[in-house]
């Protein structure tokens, strides 16, 4: 079991940035990869970006080159910069954890995202 808590979302101005956190309640770096989701109104959930254990990144094509995930194993927790953000970055972000052992996804409870124009 893990329990996956974000924080870091608002509302901020085309163009702006965000930091969103995730922390984990239990060491990350056992964990198989994390990831950033995204849902905005209306809209299934997508792929932000991934980290693996080996610090192996993954990006949605809409979001590269504005969007760094990272994570640090010492403090449990997860990070997405996201910087140019844009009016169509507005959605709930969800952070994910999955494990080696049952390849269980863990979600947290996410963290509403506003851009404005």
């Amino acid at each position: 079991q893990v329990q996956l808590v974000e924080s870091g979302g608002g509302l901020v101005q085309a163009g702006g940035s965000l930091r969103l956190s995730c922390a984990a309640s239990r060491r990350i770096f056992g964990l198989k990869r994390l990831g950033w989701y995204r849902q905005a109104s209306g809209s299934e959930r997508d792929l932000v970006a991934t980290i693996t254990t080996s610090e192996s990144t993954m990006y949605a094509d809409s979001v590269k080159g504005r969007f760094t995930i990272s994570r640090d194993n010492a403090k449990n927790t997860v990070y997405l910069q996201m910087d140019s953000l844009k009016p169509e970055d507005t959605a709930v972000y969800y952070c994910a954890a999955d494990t080696f052992v049952g390849s269980n996804r863990y979600w947290g409870q996410g963290t509403q995202v506003t851009v404005s124009s």
